[in-house]
């Protein structure tokens, strides 16, 4: 009998000619695009210099900041309150204040104080520039002891190497949730469930072989993402593939799970996409996707253990970058497991079906 019902679902799927087609070029735009798109590095940052020094290593220092990729000369002005005008007209993001004598100051080791100030009107945007910009000017003066600094996991200091799992997990869970959400309302709407109802499936049947081809849509993305990394990024896992789709695995049980639930409780199309569109904002707003979790308050952290999301960027970060085993990701798999028999179990109780 499931043999029959899976062999429907999947009828049923590509009998569309657009469902196929998102089903492959959704993956792939998103891994073309979004690496670049979703990016936190900061650079090319308009910069307004105010040299009311004019020496030589006012001159070198100016050079210095210049050659960085940060930031972008784009006028020098007299005066602060000139410079500020290039801010208000959105012509500079930061303004570097020299005072005068500054060689001097530093020739006999007096103190001397450079001037940052930037647009913070984006807050993220203003203070990496002042840090940035901070790093470089105490640099070019520092006689120090050398450092030798290693990055670990991603020493080239690549966001889109950072960003490329997350992705994969942010498509899982835009396919085989969303789809599944819209599955058994769609039936009713079209009046194939009264069919349905009226055969000797039982609640459980009928739930797994919903499941099966969405579990099987999650296999076939998953794998399309790491081919579009490979091609053209250049990435490929530190660690074992078979580790990630067993996390796929049961991470896109647990999302099929609640898009059937969403489905279930659902009287229309309209009902289950505004719920299942819902669900996504709250799961990849919080699941670390773009900000670090730790930066939360501590109510969103203690609320977080309740985003399967979440779990699965953590298996998809630390196997693809770290090469993390499976006892590493076990507390993440126990999760997700955890998850997904809820979800599944309270999806078949929610199916009411009438004989």
């Amino acid at each position: 009998m499931i043999k029959y019902l899976i062999e429907k679902e999947f009828k049923q799927m590509f009998r569309s000619k657009f469902m196929p087609r998102m089903i492959v070029m959704y993956p792939i735009l998103i891994m073309i695009f979004m690496p670049f798109a979703a990016n936190s590095d900061i650079s090319n940052l308009n910069l307004c210099v105010i040299d009311n020094d004019h020496s030589v290593y006012s001159e070198r220092l100016v050079n210095r900041i210049e050659a960085s990729t940060y930031f972008k000369l784009t006028s020098t002005k007299g005066t602060y309150y000139e410079g500020l005008k290039e801010v208000e007209s959105d012509r500079a993001d930061i303004l570097l204040v020299i005072p005068p004598h500054l060689e001097r100051y530093l020739s006999l080791n007096e103190p001397a104080h450079v001037w940052i100030a930037a647009n913070s009107v984006n807050a993220v945007k203003g203070s990496l520039g002042i840090s940035y910009l901070s790093s470089i000017v105490s640099n070019q003066n520092k006689s120090s002891i050398p450092i030798d600094v290693t990055y670990l996991y991603n020493k080239h200091q690549d966001y889109k190497l950072f960003m490329v799992p997350g992705l994969v997990a942010m498509i899982l869970i835009a396919l085989c949730g969303f789809l599944p959400a819209l599955n058994i309302v769609k039936e009713k709407e079209v009046g194939t469930m009264d069919q349905i109802n009226v055969t000797p499936v039982n609640k459980f049947t009928f739930i797994i072989a919903k499941l099966i081809p969405y579990w099987v849509i999650g296999f076939v993305v998953l794998t399309i993402c790491f081919i579009m990394a490979w091609a053209i990024y250049g990435f490929v896992p530190v660690g074992n593939l078979g580790v990630i789709y067993l996390g796929a695995s049961i991470f896109v049980l647990a999302v099929s799970g609640l898009g059937l639930i969403i489905s279930n409780n659902s009287d229309n199309m309209q009902q289950a996409m505004f719920v299942m569109w819902f669900c996504m904002i709250v799961f990849m707003m919080m699941s670390g996707l773009l900000t670090p979790i730790q930066s939360m308050p501590q109510w969103a952290q203690d609320i977080n253990v309740l985003n399967p999301l979440k779990y699965f960027i953590q298996i998809a970060r630390m196997v693809f970058l770290r090469g993390s085993s499976v006892t590493d990701i076990a507390e993440q798999l126990i999760a997700l497991s955890i998850f997904a028999i809820g979800f599944n179990t309270w999806a078949v109780l929610s199916y009411r079906k009438s004989n």
